[in-house]
């Protein structure tokens, strides 16, 4: 069962960056985020009160609420507000590919800033991580013959793109090591999700209201389009996805069950080839596959 609900996590990623992408194309990657964390403080409050017979967990102590808020600033704000433009700009495959640093950047963090252990055979998986990374990224894309003088504006959106992925990373990345200090004390993780996903929305939505973007917001949502691809993406990535990773990390071994839920990139494929009309490489394939198995090495010691 925690194998099946991994797999099954893997799939809601692959779907909900999808979802994501072309509902960014319709309103902007912005939007995008302000909507989605409201959709899913909504979506996750209803499991709270299911599972646990409260809306949020008000209970929690002050400290709790500090680095799990401090996460969601970070990682839900900072961390897939920079994800969410990367897929307009490189597409939701190569973007996935770039989260395959999540696991370093936490890896190093956690080593700098928490005092953990930093064993040898990690040390090989990042560099074989960041390896299979750069294949992929790096590989230039086929040239068309009418789309020669766009060229460099390609190049520019490509390279720009690779960094906004990279720092999506670094911002979930960060984002865990933060949380594994509200999480101390066996906390129940669908709390704390709650957690993250209040002061997250509390904040972005406080700076929409700041910014006078509030107004601006309501309007790009009488796009029916955009409205159903948020509404999906929250269902199926915030409240689907985060309860099938509670069951799986709950019902398998941590380290099978994250590097299940990593595949999204595989998974991707056939989406950007089908959906997206790109042209999948061996080389990126490989690459990928490679990172994932960097990736892979790090969860499971």
């Amino acid at each position: 069962m925690g194998e099946i609900a991994a797999l099954a996590t893997s799939f809601c990623w692959s779907l909900n960056s999808v979802q994501f992408t072309f509902a960014g194309r319709r309103v902007g990657s912005r939007v995008v985020n302000r909507v989605r964390l409201a959709l899913a403080v909504v979506f996750l409050s209803v499991a709270h009160l299911l599972l646990h017979g409260r809306l949020w967990p008000i209970q929690a102590e002050l400290y709790r609420w500090g680095w799990l808020g401090l996460s969601g600033a970070i990682g839900l704000i900072l961390g897939d507000g920079a994800l969410f433009h990367a897929f307009l700009l490189i597409g939701p495959r190569k973007s996935m590919v770039l989260m395959t640093l999540v696991p370093v950047i936490s890896t190093l963090a956690a080593w700098l800033a928490l005092g953990e252990t930093l064993l040898p055979i990690e040390v090989l998986a990042i560099l074989i991580t960041i390896g299979g990374i750069a294949w992929v990224v790096l590989e230039r894309e086929p040239g068309r013959p009418s789309e020669d003088e766009d060229r460099d504006e390609r190049k520019r959106n490509s390279l720009l793109g690779v960094l906004l992925g990279m720092g999506g990373a670094t911002g979930q990345a960060l984002g865990l090591v933060a949380a594994k200090r509200g999480l101390a004390g066996d906390f129940p993780a669908l709390s704390a999700t709650v957690i993250r996903m209040i002061v997250a929305t509390t904040i972005i939505w406080l700076a929409t209201l700041l910014r006078g973007q509030v107004g601006p917001t309501w309007v790009a949502l009488r796009d029916k389009r955009a409205r159903l691809w948020l509404v999906g993406g929250a269902f199926i990535g915030p409240f689907i996805g985060v309860w099938l990773s509670l069951i799986a990390v709950r019902t398998a071994p941590v380290g099978i069950a994250s590097t299940l839920m990593a595949l999204s990139p595989i998974m991707l494929i056939p989406f950007d080839h089908w959906i997206f009309d790109e042209t999948i490489t061996w080389r990126s394939i490989m690459g990928t596959l490679v990172a994932l198995i960097g990736a892979a090495v790090i969860f499971l010691t």
